[in-house]
């Protein structure tokens, strides 16, 4: 009988990386990323792992992260989209909430809107807050606005008040299915809550992605099933859910912040493992450092996340990301002052010490030139020394300073934007970085956590074995997961139980009918509710578990719930003040068995340094000796100065910090 095989494959920025897990056996490979065509770099990294004894044919399930929303975002790289909406509504998408991005400069600008105004139609209809109907629907207006469409590829409608009564946007869809080929998007499938600009974006930005999403899945599923692939292929989504490709092609908006996601995912399960259950994650590659909050094993999840100019209001993993990578580019402004990104040198050509073609010295540069990572054995050994001294130099000559001091001052400088970071989603959130730890992932998170752990007080870093696609195996990890929303505002008094309940009870009826087509049986199947509250009067919410079936008492329970986080996150609760009910929100979730992290049993190496080489801390050369990631057997400890490598990735441990291996092999590095 053939082994089972479960893969999952990360689209970076720099690199693609692959980990396939059998019978207790983690595969792993990097390939470089193809930017113009990611699913070649994908298909590519299946033909370099089926080469080192991967058997594609085995795999009964496939996961993929994916970065083509959220480039097509960034670049504005979307299809022709237009927008109809609710008559006299035509520029809400444009006007936005009306706040500068800079307060003091006059002439700041706002994004640009994703769909322009002669894209923009109106049409009569209106519903009242509670979903009835004002105005019916003016079907002649919507056939004459079909006749001007012509040849655009897709099609967002968001009408006043849909998330209380779809029929109108539905009715919208079926007559421009009628007279034209093309996608529709609808705000009440899409983002069926409250905040009309919001929703309106969210749903403009899904239809401008639709058929992106759809070539690009296309062309993958058919290349995996070329490759010989027979499982399903599964994409991430930003809530750090899996869905089936069909799901993810009709809402790619739920998909933008995919890799981060599945990042978050395997820092999570694998600080779990090890009984860490309040961290912050760090996933460091090559253009940018991603940050994020778990607490009690759960990420965070947040509404309120901005990707590229947009405020997109579907649930996200809470990521703050900075153009802080092993690729950035680092330069000298106008000031005379060193900066180190957001531009980044990428997989092609990437930094000098690829030798590949670069020039421009970099955050792995750096490294190089300091000695943390060895340029014999870097990159298949194609490293140029001499060519990364050139390119620092020309900085260093710029700021008047040495080679290895410019060097220095690169690392110092992504440090700085990454410590910010941190502090953005702790400190500045309430939370004590002493009372965390710190996970690092990625190719270059290793590299630098130890030393922004001690900057922060935090007390432990944890440096999974498999860091460097930790991404990948997160993906292996993670369940598959359905989010169903509605806005009912009401204030809290005249809520109703049973309606609330039937709410839950049609959601629950959705999710498990997806579940059960994906084969969960219903032992497997999880459903999480949640309720939206705020206070009487104020414009914002906080998300507040409802437990169990809804009644009485099960709403004073969420209303108490209500006042805690409220008095964790502001810093003081009004027990007295009326509460009003935001919106109604059920996860559905099919519970996969995640792959065991015990390494396999098999001859090992011998625990001793490979060589001793100089490397520079704080500007001084330490003799430190070098480890070989796969040689360190559980429950090795030894004190920095020290480099560990694997084909992964790099960790340097400094002076005065501690290092354990432990039972999952592991390295737990006390600062």
């Amino acid at each position: 009988m053939a082994p089972d095989t479960r893969i999952g494959v990360d689209v970076g920025g720099t690199f693609t990386d692959v980990v396939a897990v059998s019978e207790g056996s983690i595969r792993t490979h990097k390939t470089p990323s193809t930017p113009d065509a990611p699913e070649r770099g994908v298909l590519d990294g299946l033909d370099e792992s089926q080469a080192a004894g991967l058997d594609p044919e085995t795999a009964s399930f496939f996961a993929h992260g994916t970065t083509v929303a959220t480039n097509a975002v960034l670049e504005r790289s979307w299809a022709e989209t237009a927008l109809v909406t609710t008559e006299g509504f035509r520029d809400a998408l444009e006007i936005g909430r009306q706040t500068r991005p800079d307060l003091y400069d006059l002439h700041a600008e706002t994004p640009a809107p994703v769909v322009e105004r002669d894209r923009r139609y109106e049409v009569p209809e209106r519903l009242d807050g509670r979903g009835n109907v004002i105005e019916p629907l003016d079907e002649e207006a919507v056939r004459r606005i079909a006749a001007e469409l012509g040849d655009v590829e897709s099609v967002a409608v968001s009408f006043l008040f849909s998330f209380e009564n779809a029929a109108h946007e539905r009715r919208v869809r079926e007559l421009l299915e009628s007279e034209l080929d093309c996608s529709v998007s609808l705000s009440s499938d899409v983002l069926p809550e409250m905040r009309e600009y919001e929703r309106t974006l969210a749903t403009t930005i899904n239809a401008a992605l639709k058929p992106v999403m759809d070539r690009y899945v296309g062309r993958l599923a058919d290349g995996i099933e070329s490759a010989g692939v027979p499982a399903d292929l599964r994409i991430m989504q930003s809530n750090g859910g899996l869905v089936t490709a069909t799901e993810a092609r009709e809402r790619p908006v739920n998909t933008l912040l995919s890799g981060p996601a599945a990042g978050v995912q395997g820092a999570a399960y694998v600080a779990g493992e090890t009984e860490m259950d309040d961290i912050v994650t760090m996933d460091m590659g090559g253009t940018s450092c991603d940050v994020s909050l778990v607490r009690d094993d759960d990420p965070v999840i947040s509404t309120e996340q901005t990707v590229g100019e947009y405020p997109v209001s579907v649930p996200m993993v809470d990521v703050h990301t900075i153009g802080a990578g092993g690729g950035s580019i680092a330069w000298v402004d106008a000031g005379d002052v060193l900066r180190v990104g957001p531009q980044s040198a990428g997989a092609d050509p990437g930094p000098i010490c690829y030798g590949r073609g670069g020039t421009e010295p970099t955050v792995t540069d750096a490294h190089v030139l300091l000695g943390r990572i060895d340029a014999d054995r870097f990159f298949e050994g194609s490293a140029d020394v001499d060519a990364v001294r050139a390119g620092v130099e020309r900085v260093a000559d710029d700021l008047g300073m040495g080679v290895e001091e410019a060097a220095q001052g690169i690392l110092d400088v992504a440090n700085a934007s990454m410590e910010r970071a941190l502090r953005v989603v702790s400190v500045e959130r309430g939370h004590d970085p002493r009372e965390f730890g710190l996970v690092a992932y990625g190719g270059a998170g290793p590299l630098h956590a130890p030393r922004l752990a001690a900057e922060l007080d935090v007390p432990r870093v944890l440096i999974p074995r498999s860091a460097g696609v930790l991404s990948a195996l997160g993906l292996l990890i993670s369940d598959v997961g359905y989010e169903y929303s509605t806005t009912r505002v009401r204030s809290w008094d005249e809520l109703d139980a049973e309606t609330l309940e039937s709410t839950f009870a049609e959601f629950e009826t959705e999710g498990r009918e997806r579940l059960d087509a994906e084969g969960f049986p219903e032992e497997r199947m999880r459903f999480e509710r949640v309720l939206d509250v705020r206070y009487d009067g104020q414009s914002f919410d906080l998300r507040v578990p409802a437990p169990g079936e809804v009644d009485a008492d099960a709403l004073a329970v969420v209303a108490d719930r209500f006042h805690e986080r409220h008095e964790r996150r502001y810093g003081h609760a009004s027990p007295d003040e009326p509460l009003e009910l935001v919106t109604v929100r059920l996860r559905a979730r099919g519970v996969v068995d995640p792959p065991s992290l015990e390494r396999e049993a098999g001859a090992r190496g011998d625990a001793t340094p490979r060589e001793t080489r100089p490397v520079t801390f704080d500007g001084v050369d330490r003799e430190t000796p070098v480890y070989r990631r796969d040689t360190l057997d559980p429950g090795t400890e030894f004190d920095g100065p020290v480099v560990v490598e694997s084909a992964e990735s790099t960790t340097v441990v400094h002076p005065g910090q501690r290092v354990r291996v432990d039972d999952l092999e592991n390295m737990v590095i006390e600062t």
